[in-house]
């Protein structure tokens, strides 16, 4: 890599918590933080898949660890957060990426189905956000916040009816924040894969319905987990992206290009 990509990407030095890092696309992601410099912190509930992550990352020269937590309590959060800073002294970038979807026809959709996913989707990251948020503003950081959205919070689709509803407010969430804490030099973005098979979506991905997406995605392909990286870096680098916030980047093939 040239000196000046070096400088503009470089993520030397820097601490990224990832949440959801034990997955497909967030692992991928923090893999990308890693091989730019930055510690990746892993959160997760598994970690079996961490180990298998942290193995990956390691052995391409950077540096990884695990803290398990979960998403639906601000305290346990607050510990994630205070167990990072007790481990690696700062945190410079948060990745937001939990999150659960449903098949559920939208008038078979209970309740508590409709809760689950909205606290886990959008309340998790809200309290991400407030935890590792309150530490930035604290501590004068220009922290980089990562949220993982959806092309179905931007195109409400079929068969995924609480999971496009948790992401559109997502988005919305993020543009809120942005606007709140861009005066203080905190960037917060949403990333916004299209159509990536992951371990959440695997159970909704009939051949009937590959063949609509593939009938609306202009490069006629799924996308891969390591294609999230540039975006990713992108937005995780206050050179290259500091002046990039309340924003969706958007890496779908061309699906949000289809109209008809």
């Amino acid at each position: 890599m040239s000196e000046f990509l070096s400088e503009l990407f470089s993520l030397d030095g820097k601490v990224a918590v990832v949440i959801g890092g034990t997955g497909e696309l967030c692992g991928a992601m923090a893999e990308g933080l890693a091989q730019a410099g930055a510690e990746a912190v892993l959160v997760g509930r598994s970690e079996e898949k961490a180990t298998a992550r942290i193995n990956a990352i390691t052995a391409t020269g950077g540096k990884s660890r695990f803290i398990a937590a979960d998403v639906g309590s601000r305290q346990a959060l607050d510990s994630l957060r205070d167990e990072v800073l007790a481990q690696c002294g700062r945190v410079d970038i948060l990745v937001n990426g939990a999150g659960v979807n449903s098949p559920t026809p939208v008038l078979d959709i209970t309740e508590e189905e409709f809760a689950r996913i909205i606290d886990i989707n959008l309340g998790g990251v809200l309290r991400g956000c407030q935890s590792f948020g309150s530490y930035f503003l604290e501590n004068n950081v220009a922290g980089s916040i990562i949220n993982l959205g959806s092309i179905s919070g931007l195109n409400p689709l079929s068969r995924v009816f609480t999971y496009s509803a948790s992401k559109g407010a997502l988005h919305n969430l993020s543009r809120n924040l942005a606007r709140e804490w861009a005066p203080h030099g905190i960037r917060v973005n949403t990333l916004v894969p299209g159509f990536f098979p992951a371990e959440q979506n695997r159970k909704v991905l009939t051949p009937d319905r590959v063949s609509q997406i593939m009938g609306h995605t202009p490069m006629e392909r799924f996308g891969e987990a390591r294609e999230l990286i540039g975006a990713t870096l992108l937005l995780a680098s206050n050179q290259a992206g500091g002046f990039i916030t309340g924003t969706e980047m958007i890496v779908d093939g061309g699906f949000n290009a289809v109209s008809i």
